[in-house]
């Protein structure tokens, strides 16, 4: 792992500088059986134990949960690698779905990882009736399993507040009913579906919209490159960094069970409607409908459940690190096992490129000695004496 983080874009290979007991190593370690205890869980089990470490420090964490699709087309021969998508030609496209709770302080800085899985997604068949499924038999219990990992660390550390964060694809029913179970973790979700309310107006957005503003707040809003489109994927517009100026609304809702949960009680949240209400001619106004069950006493509570949010972008900006700094899609395995083996080191190396480029930026006076060592120092400073 240290000589991998040293070259994180490389194969191990050309790592080890023609070191061939190491590479022989690397090689002997990833390669082990499928069934052997050498597993992704395993390999962050030391990283995660530091990650609770640091965490005990801070009086409130957002844990952050987020997936992303590992494409491994171009492995032909790797077994054990799933579905994850159609590109434009209809053909599928074969790799690993990641899924992976990220912790970050309420500053932004990312503390490290709590959970990571790598799953190998499957077809589904279209008859299916979704509904008569069980939710562990869903894709969506991966959030579940989650926040649940979250619930057992906050048993660990009594004194630091921990708050789940996601996005519109954990916004579903079994989700909030899971965190009244156990309410010892605060959800922060941002609302997909338009759901339906015990009171008039009887509809979630509807209601917010027309409840009276309470604050306007400045945000920033973080550059974005274009992407094009693939497979069922939308393309995305190039977008500058700006300042977004937002109006926001909230108010306590019970929000009904749908038809499939009848027997449930109505689940009591807080609800927050963020808009941007003059934005460029140009420019897609923001508007953002969050879900809490953090209690919203007062207007100042409503705007840091919205900054909170806003480093939710954390954990794309490690996905971005992964794919583009470590180069994991470029990890060549004659097994799904054996990625997820490869993969584990790379997120921890992703995770420290991050933390340092964060610091970098917010803090250029921190000493080196925090997060290098006297001999990495050394060789850093002889590089910057050669380019200058």
């Amino acid at each position: 792992a240290r000589l991998k983080a040293e070259h994180p874009g490389r194969a191990f290979s050309g790592v080890a500088g023609g070191d061939w007991p190491a590479v022989k190593g690397y090689y002997r370690l990833i390669d082990k059986p499928d069934e052997s205890a050498v597993t992704m869980p395993n390999m962050l089990l030391p990283h995660r134990e530091r990650t609770v470490r640091r965490i005990k420090g801070q009086k409130a964490v957002l844990c952050v949960q987020d997936g992303t699709d590992l494409n491994y087309s171009s492995l032909a021969e790797c077994e054990g690698l799933g579905v994850i998508g159609t590109n434009q030609s209809s053909s599928q496209s074969r790799g690993l779905h990641l899924h992976s709770t990220l912790a970050v302080s309420t500053e932004g800085l990312p503390l490290g990882l709590l959970r990571a899985d790598c799953s190998a997604p499957q077809l589904k068949s279209p008859q299916r009736n979704r509904h008569a499924i069980a939710i562990e038999e869903k894709d969506t219990f991966r959030w579940i399993e989650g926040l649940r990992d979250i619930v057992e660390v906050a048993g660990e550390i009594p004194h630091t507040r921990l708050i789940c964060i996601c996005d519109r694809e954990a916004d579903f029913f079994e989700m909030f009913d899971e965190q009244r179970r156990n309410r010892r973790v605060d959800l922060l979700i941002r609302a997909k579906h338009d759901r339906k309310i015990i009171v008039e107006p009887f509809k979630l957005f509807d209601a917010l919209k027309s409840a009276p503003v309470q604050i306007v707040v400045k945000i920033q809003v973080p550059r974005q490159s274009a992407k094009p489109k693939r497979g069922n994927q939308k393309a995305r517009p190039k977008r500058s960094a700006r300042t977004a100026q937002l109006s926001l609304r909230y108010m306590s809702v019970e929000l009904r069970p749908t038809k499939y949960h009848k027997d449930k009680e109505p689940i009591k949240v807080w609800a927050i409607h963020a808009l941007e209400a003059a934005p460029a001619p140009d420019i897609e106004p923001i508007e953002w409908f969050l879900l809490t069950t953090i209690d919203i006493d007062s207007a100042e509570t409503a705007v840091t459940c919205l900054r909170w949010y806003c480093l939710r972008w954390r954990v794309e900006d490690w996905h971005r690190v992964l794919k583009s700094g470590c180069r994991i899609e470029a990890l060549a395995h004659r097994s799904a096992e054996r990625l997820r083996r490869a993969i584990a080191i790379d997120l921890v190396i992703a995770w420290r490129i991050m933390l340092m480029t964060l610091l970098g930026r917010a803090t250029p006076e921190l000493p080196t000695e925090i997060l290098f060592s006297d001999l990495e120092i050394e060789v850093m400073q002889a590089y910057a004496k050669k380019n200058v």
